[in-house]
């Protein structure tokens, strides 16, 4: 049984989240790969760059920002392979069923972001911005949802 989740107010206006129960587990499509993440997220955005586009093969990917330490992959090392694309930060995926993970800086290697839909439950944490809108896909408008919007990344 897991414990019960207690509710916390967002300090990013997003609204009311629930605070997760951690470690936040999560893994690739096949369970291949399983990782966790042992503190809550830090941040969260949607990023509507041209690669994450091709990556997920969806308008937008979205990711957390761990606390540098909190990530583990706890099973599964073997079958992680990564894309280091010039200037950006390595994308991380399972040899086996080609899931995307998280992806990591090459100037900061603990700074990960988890995509979202790799974890198993609520991650306790909504996206916060968007990202690289001035590369978003045309066939789908980014939502009127309040959130910042930044041309680039957010620095």
């Amino acid at each position: 049984m897991h414990a019960p989740r207690r509710r916390r107010l967002c300090l990013y206006g997003v609204g009311n989240m629930t605070e997760p129960a951690l470690p936040l587990t999560g893994g690739c499509g096949c369970g291949a790969v399983r990782f966790e993440v042992r503190e809550p997220f830090v941040s969260a955005s949607y990023c509507h760059c041209t690669r994450c586009q091709r990556r997920t093969g969806t308008a937008a990917s979205v990711n957390g920002r761990t606390a540098p330490g909190s990530f583990h992959l706890v099973a599964g090392e073997e079958h992680v392979r990564g894309w280091a694309p010039d200037g950006g930060f390595e994308k991380i995926f399972c040899e086996v069923c080609g899931s995307a993970l998280f992806s990591r800086s090459p100037d900061d290697p603990p700074t990960i972001g988890v995509r979202l839909g790799a974890l198993d439950g609520d991650p306790g944490i909504r996206p916060q911005w968007h990202q690289f809108v001035d590369y978003a896909a045309s066939w789908e408008e980014i939502p009127d949802d309040g959130l910042p919007r930044y041309p680039e990344g957010k620095t």
